[in-house]
């Protein structure tokens, strides 16, 4: 089975490949899902996050509070330590058991989109290749403001503490450039799944 990552910063549009790549039939495990998983309540994760962080995390049904969290931890690098240690072991073990479950119904190929993907994250999952969407930081600017409806000083905050393109593409083996339309990016990522053996041409 080939494992494929889908790497991107925010804005780059992993979400509109992840979904092209699925009407294509393609099984995708996304990180944020997992990530939003692993802190339901009564979860291990939603227990320890609770001990560390208060009660002040929890929305009024007494989920996470994920929007405040993120701004908690954005401004407060401990509280961004504390976070990553307690979520990142559970989200990789989930995603493991996931690829794991994929194997098992012999699933050709398996992508799974990682929006923080790090040099580790290679081995840690056996990705036989990663695959880069990019975007300008203007773009991803304008999109963010438009889509999510981030004021420009947040966006550039966010664009600004993540990795960049240039240090995004050393990691990847293919880089899918996402500056058109979605018929225009489908096209592309459709023709790396005819490059790459996935699909015919």
């Amino acid at each position: 089975m080939r494992r494929i990552a889908l790497a991107g910063g925010i804005g780059a549009g992993k979400s509109t490949a992840q979904s092209h790549l699925e009407q294509r039939g393609f099984p995708v495990i996304d990180a944020d899902e997992v990530s939003r998983e692993v802190v339901a309540p009564g979860r291990p994760a939603y227990i320890a996050l609770r001990d560390a962080f208060g009660d002040a995390i929890l929305a009024g049904d007494e989920t996470l509070d994920r929007a405040f969290l993120a701004e908690v931890v954005f401004h407060d690098a401990a509280a961004l330590a504390r976070l990553n240690a307690i979520t990142h072991p559970r989200v990789g073990e989930e995603i493991l058991a996931r690829l794991a479950g994929a194997e098992r119904e012999s699933a050709p190929v398996v992508f799974v989109a990682l929006p923080l993907f790090r040099p580790e994250h290679r081995t840690f999952f056996s990705f036989d290749s990663v695959w880069a969407i990019e975007v300008t930081p203007e773009i991803a600017l304008a999109r963010l403001v438009q889509s999510r409806h981030l004021s420009r000083e947040d966006a550039r905050s966010r664009l600004a503490a993540q990795m960049s393109n240039e240090e995004r593409r050393v990691l990847a083996d293919h880089v899918v450039v996402n500056d058109g339309t979605i018929e225009e990016f489908a096209a592309r990522l459709d023709e790396l799944l005819v490059t790459e053996g996935l699909v015919r041409g």
